[in-house]
């Protein structure tokens, strides 16, 4: 099979979005990811990044475009839906339930999933030998844990869905440096594991460290897509601020 035959892990195409009646804040944005990558997506503040990754997500309806996983068309599905087609999501803030035990969040993860390919015991085993920073203390409250941790637990229930594609919305926000360097440890982890993770990042240093491919998104516009070690900060400083390479 050559290279330009292989079903991308997510094709978006003509992808625009906003808030009620306001203007577009997603302006046609193009994407096709390959199957085990990690794609970052950066920009400046209020390029719309979050706004992205909320509408692959399913959290905000899509005015034109299609998002498809695996080939497969999902922008009609609520987010429940998508996440039985293969697309998990893992939010900025409160992605967990800190109240419960770390055991009661996975649980929770996985009840209301039916008929989901490779979601069972198995799929949990594997999960939990990726972060053993969480699996060995399952009783511990999650609102206990660093927030690293926290992280790691997010990840965990969403992969427990099995997933084609993985989505991150800045997960190290608000990370001491120490915390940062393990939460992207673990992201690197889930791409091992064969997952495809899309990962919206404002720490671009910390982001490129890891990805495959980088997207620039500049005022809701693709300014961007190219191997993330073909990037320099000086392609960067001038994306950011409107200028054309």
């Amino acid at each position: 099979m050559t290279e330009s035959s292989v079903i991308p892990a997510l094709c978006v195409r003509g992808l625009r979005a906003g808030y009620g009646s306001g203007g577009d804040i997603i302006c046609g944005v193009d994407l096709d990811q390959a199957p085990e990558t990690i794609m970052a997506v950066i920009g400046p503040n209020g390029s719309g990044k979050s706004t992205f990754v909320k509408t692959l997500a399913g959290l905000l309806i899509p005015r034109a475009g299609s998002i498809a996983v695996t080939g497969k068309a999902v922008g009609d599905l609520s987010p429940a839906k998508r996440v039985a087609a293969g697309l998990a999501y893992v939010p900025q803030e409160a992605n967990i339930f800190r109240n419960l035990t770390i055991r009661e969040n996975l649980k929770l993860a996985t009840e209301f999933l039916r008929g989901r390919a490779g979601v069972g015991p198995a799929q949990e085993a594997q999960v939990m030998a990726m972060f053993p920073e969480i699996s060995r203390r399952p009783k511990t409250l999650a609102g206990n844990l660093s927030g690293g941790q926290r992280q790691m637990l997010a990840f965990a229930c969403a992969l427990l869905a099995n997933p084609e594609v993985l989505l991150l919305d800045e997960p190290t926000a608000g990370l001491s440096p120490k915390f940062v360097s393990e939460t992207m440890e673990a992201v690197s982890r889930v791409r091992e594991s064969g997952v495809t993770v899309l990962l919206v990042e404002q720490n671009v240093s910390a982001a490129l460290r890891i990805a495959d491919e980088v997207m620039v998104l500049v005022a809701g516009r693709k300014s961007l897509q190219a191997s993330a070690e073909d990037v320099s900060s000086a392609d960067l400083a001038a994306l950011f601020f409107g200028k054309a390479l």
